[in-house]
């Protein structure tokens, strides 16, 4: 059985992720490569297509938020994510038995001790159906019919029980703050109905030709699902096994490619939450676990990181018009210099203030 050191994994990695050469293609098809761009802060996706596209501009995204190629919604890790229309048509349903399952947290069970979820889910769709409400109108309206101590939370509980996506503008390039959201039914949105069955091969398939090689674990990590042993025991006939440094089983397409070990790694500025920095349990292949450690309690890749050399060096910031360079690690002249350049081609696109600066912090 093949082994795979950690610098291929890196190498590979970064190159189904395309971040070892920006690519000149679609938005949409990107996005549909990466399955789902976690986007819960509306800003961010579209760093990560940025730092992958060639002349890629936030307008692009936001003609298809519009025109609803791309759709926002609740699908993987019970977060907020982008995805292709088409691909939430099978996602949601193969992710939602986890998301229904939050439903059990204490957050949720506050607002009601014993709540009907298919009388409720039933009143929620008729008061959706044609239209698109604020979550904060459609929580008080739900309120009126199922009085709460905490209404805000009924339009989240809603979308855990039936699909609903935001609506375009909640998602669209603008304001670092959050944004007044508004919901729409999916099927309505979209223009047709979801997937009746979900599809976890389609899912773990799709998963290891944008992220693998991988473990089970690393696969549960990324979509929130667990036991997936079990998908991965039927499609083993059909895919390719290798060992990482550690003997650990990793799984991959068999016409999948690796990487070279030696692959020129350019600087890259990922987004906070990017799914390259979050897509496995073991997150050696790009960040140390005592770079990892750094950012545990603000949030685990909650915060915008950059990459020298293909692993993860530090973290950057928008400070008013300024972007922020936090170093965890010395840098050499010549990797300071292309740090530097990476971050005044981003500056323009985070801000259009003229007295934007690059700043390093220095220790």
């Amino acid at each position: 059985m093949t082994v795979i050191s950690p610098r291929q994994l890196n190498r590979t990695l970064l190159m189904r992720q395309l971040l070892t050469e920006r690519v000149t293609m679609p938005a949409a098809d990107l996005i549909h490569h990466l399955i789902a761009v976690q986007g819960q802060e509306a800003n961010w996706p579209f760093i990560g297509l940025w730092t992958r596209l060639t002349d890629f501009r936030p307008a692009e995204l936001d003609s298809l938020l519009h025109d609803r190629t791309i759709v926002r919604s609740t699908t993987i890790r019970r977060t907020v994510h982008l995805t292709t229309a088409d691909d939430y048509r099978w996602l949601f349903p193969t992710v939602r038995p986890m998301i229904e399952q939050s439903l059990k947290l204490a957050y949720y069970r506050e607002a009601f001790g014993d709540l009907d979820h298919t009388e409720f889910a039933t009143a929620g769709r008729e008061l959706l159906t044609g239209r698109t409400l604020a979550r904060t109108e459609l929580g008080r309206t739900l309120s009126e019919r199922f009085p709460t101590p905490h209404p805000e939370r009924l339009a989240a509980i809603l979308g855990h029980l039936t699909p609903l996506v935001h609506h375009a503008e909640a998602g669209v390039w603008g304001s670092w703050r959050n944004r007044r959201v508004a919901v729409a039914l999916a099927e309505e949105w979209i223009g047709g109905p979801l997937d009746t069955e979900p599809d976890q091969e389609k899912m773990v398939l799709r998963y290891l030709a944008a992220f693998g090689p991988a473990t089970v674990a690393d696969i549960q990590s990324w979509s929130g699902i667990t036991r997936l042993a079990e998908v991965i025991t039927r499609l083993r006939p059909q895919l390719r096994t290798l060992r990482d440094d550690s003997g650990r089983e990793l799984y991959d397409l068999p016409d999948a490619p690796l990487a070279d070990p030696d692959l020129p790694a350019p600087v890259r500025f990922l987004p906070a939450f990017d799914n390259a920095l979050l897509a496995h349990k073991d997150r050696r292949r790009v960040i140390t676990d005592e770079d990892r450690s750094r950012i545990t309690k603000i949030a685990s890749g909650g915060v915008p990181m950059y990459l020298v050399d293909g692993f993860v060096h530090g973290r950057w910031d928008l400070d008013g018009p300024n972007l922020r360079i936090t170093p965890w690690h010395p840098l050499s002249p010549a990797a300071e210099v292309a740090v530097h350049a990476e971050a005044e081609k981003l500056l323009p696109t985070l801000t259009s203030d003229a007295d934007g600066k690059i700043i390093f912090e220095r220790r």
